[in-house]
């Protein structure tokens, strides 16, 4: 049976060295760093939560290229989430956090690209919030880096500056729920698949940025991210 259109290109990130990463789906953890959480308006462990983003809401930035994002509609208040980005190769339903590594292919720096304002208005109204999170280009990505090259990330720098201002800084080990109990949590939920990508949470400093503005983001064991806002 024929599809009754072409179906769009399978979104992709590219991979450090060649070739391309599939992408299956996005998950996103929330409130994961303390210090966030606390300018968000909450305190202490809670349990993790999460959210998603289409999985053509990536837009992928070649090793040593400015990515260009266009500043997105409905919004007067774009925020940047710096945040390390999981990718799975091997899928899996309730796995141990204890395994959790063999189920990843990689990390890539991430940026989590928020409508702050419309996000803000979904809570007050007790909506979901999707509009705030999960539109065109809201996930800007570097190229993926092998854990094979990398090794398990658990500590390490991670920042972003806007126009070369430092605005979030913090270190992986910092984050309250660490990749593999998030990933134990995410697949008693979902089934995970190759190709998922979960952008891990972000440190304390968020803020707005405009038209013009170029976002640079440092993650230690995996380099820069660099994208310019239109």
């Amino acid at each position: 049976m024929s599809f009754v259109f072409t179906p769009p290109a399978t979104p992709a990130v590219p991979v450090a060295g060649g070739g391309l990463f599939p992408v299956h789906r996005i998950y996103c953890v929330g409130r994961n760093y303390a210090e966030h959480a606390q300018e968000m308006g909450f305190t202490g462990r809670e349990p993790p939560f999460f959210f998603l983003k289409p999985a053509d809401a990536v837009l992928p930035v070649a090793d040593g290229a400015i990515g260009e994002m266009a500043y997105p509609p409905l919004t007067a208040n774009l925020h940047h989430e710096i945040e390390l980005v999981v990718a799975i190769a091997t899928g899996g339903r309730n796995i141990a956090a204890a395994d959790a590594a063999r189920h990843i292919w990689g990390y890539a720096v991430g940026l989590d690209m928020t409508r702050r304002d419309l996000q803000n208005d979904m809570k007050k109204q007790g909506r979901p919030w999707c509009i705030g999170k999960a539109f065109d280009e809201s996930a800007p990505i570097a190229p993926l880096q092998p854990i094979a090259r990398t090794g398990e990330l658990t500590k390490g720098a991670i920042t972003v500056s806007v126009n070369g201002a430092v605005r979030q800084k913090g270190d992986l080990s910092e984050l309250i729920w660490n990749v593999a109990e998030t990933i134990e949590t995410l697949s008693k939920a979902w089934t995970l698949q190759p190709g998922d990508l979960i952008y891990t949470g972000t440190p304390a400093g968020v803020g707005a940025v405009v038209s013009g503005d170029l976002l640079e983001g440092f993650i230690e064991g995996l380099g820069t991210l660099k994208v310019r806002i239109k």
